[in-house]
Formats: C-alpha cells, sequence, structure tokens
C-alpha cells in the first residue's frame, strides 16, 4: 500500500550539512567580537569567514588579534579598500568551503540564536534558499516608517516582476545551498546585492522558502543603514536582470 501523499516522510540527508556563516565587516570596532562569540555560541558552524572590507576604525587590530587566539573555525580575509558589502560578500564566497553558506551581519541587527530554524528547511532537504523575513510576525524592534515602506515596496516589485510572494526581499539574513551561489556571477559591489542575488536565485526557478526571524535594527546615528538613494539602485537591479540573463 503507497503512503498518502499527505503523509509522505521528508526527505532526510544522507549525511550532515556542514555550514560556512559568511561575516561583511566594514568599521564595525563596537561589535565585531561580540557577534563572533554569538555564532560560535550556537555550535553549529563549520567555519566563519569574516571579510573585512578596508575597515579602519580599528576593527582590523580586533581582527587581528583574533587571528592570535585559538579559533580553529574563523578564517579573516582583508580587503585592501573599501568595495561594499556585495564585494565582501563575492570573497567569501569564494572561500567558503561548507554545503550551505549563511550571512551574518557584524552588528546585532541579527540573532545567531535562530541559526536552527534558518537551516531546519535545507537540512530537511524542503528548500535550497532560505530567507529570515522580518515582516512574518516575529518580534522586532520598530523600524523608521519610510524604510519600511522602501522594504516592502521594493518587495512587492520583486513579487511582480518574478511572480513571487516573498515578504522580505531585503533581509540581511539569507541562507543556501552553496551550489546555488557557485555558478552565479554576481556584479553588485554594494547594497544592490540582495536585489541581484534575489533575482538571480529567482530566475533559476528556485522558490524562496521563508521562516519568520526577530529583528533588533540599528539607529540611523548609529549608521551604515540603506539610505532613499539606494532604492533606485535596487529598483533598477530588479529591472535589469528580469529582462538580462
Amino acid at each position: 500500500m503507497q503512503p498518502s501523499p499527505h503523509h509522505a516522510p521528508q526527505r532526510t540527508p544522507d549525511r550532515r550539512l556542514t555550514l560556512s556563516v559568511i561575516i561583511p565587516c566594514y568599521n564595525e570596532a563596537a561589535t565585531i567580537e561580540e557577534v563572533v562569540n554569538r555564532v560560535e555560541a550556537v555550535g553549529l558552524a563549520d567555519e566563519i569567514i569574516i571579510v573585512d572590507d578596508g575597515s579602519t576604525d580599528g576593527t582590523r587590530d580586533i581582527l587581528r588579534q583574533m587571528e592570535r587566539e585559538a579559533r580553529p573555525s574563523v578564517r579573516i580575509l582583508y580587503h585592501e579598500h573599501n568595495q561594499g558589502k556585495g564585494a565582501a560578500l563575492v570573497t567569501g564566497f569564494r572561500a567558503a568551503t561548507s554545503d550551505i553558506f549563511l550571512i551574518q551581519d557584524a552588528d546585532y541587527e541579527y540573532d545567531p540564536r535562530e541559526y536552527p530554524q534558518l537551516l531546519k528547511p535545507l537540512h530537511e532537504g524542503i528548500a535550497k534558499v532560505v530567507y529570515g523575513s522580518r515582516f512574518l510576525g516575529g518580534p522586532r524592534k520598530a523600524m523608521n516608517f519610510w524604510n519600511m515602506v522602501a522594504n516592502k515596496s521594493l518587495t512587492l516589485v520583486t513579487n511582480i516582476l518574478y511572480n513571487a510572494i516573498l515578504s522580505d526581499m531585503e533581509t540581511g539574513y539569507k541562507v543556501f545551498r552553496a551550489e546555488v551561489v557557485r555558478g552565479m556571477t554576481i556584479h553588485a559591489r554594494g547594497f544592490e546585492f540582495e536585489p541581484e542575488f534575489t533575482a538571480k536565485v529567482l530566475k533559476q526557478g528556485i522558490r524562496i522558502y521563508e521562516v519568520p526571524i526577530s529583528y533588533n535594527g540599528r539607529e540611523w546615528t548609529e549608521g551604515k543603514k540603506i539610505k532613499w538613494t539606494d532604492a533606485p539602485i535596487a529598483l533598477w537591479t530588479l529591472l535589469k536582470y528580469r529582462f538580462v540573463d
């Protein structure tokens, strides 16, 4: 007797999938060491790859001290000059060796304790790409209204252009099987990484799985927030990759 399709067992991977946590870092002297401590405390990362993108605020001194410590899972790469978040991520992707890549910001906006729920769909074999959504009901620090409008507007455009139902295209928590990005050419050097990566994933026919996450957004006075000038660049990126291979 064949099992009902509604009760079919989920596919279990043949072995444990390894995890690379990739941390793009630029002028995060106040937070980078504690973020790495939090990632290590979760105990799921096989390697933690930090890409310092030309920091000038003392971050490099902290990273060099970390290199002198007994942290066998931590690898640190350096850009001589600031190139942007997208460029730092590309460097990290090229260096990573695990089955799964997880992007972790170098501040306190995203909580590494939520790795298990982000990784679960990948470990169960039901998704190749998982996004942690700030708009699916998880606890969050209230964000600036216009920042929320920009995020939701860009997500709506993504859904219209690529026939998707995402709730948070711009999320910083993107987790995916390594093969998704290894065959992908990424041109973005700054924050336009988010729409370019999303567009190219969806054009491959990969459906993105979303899970709710908490969000502790930094204040405008703390710097490095996406500005209104980034929205037109993101919009152009979405349009460009919809019609260009």
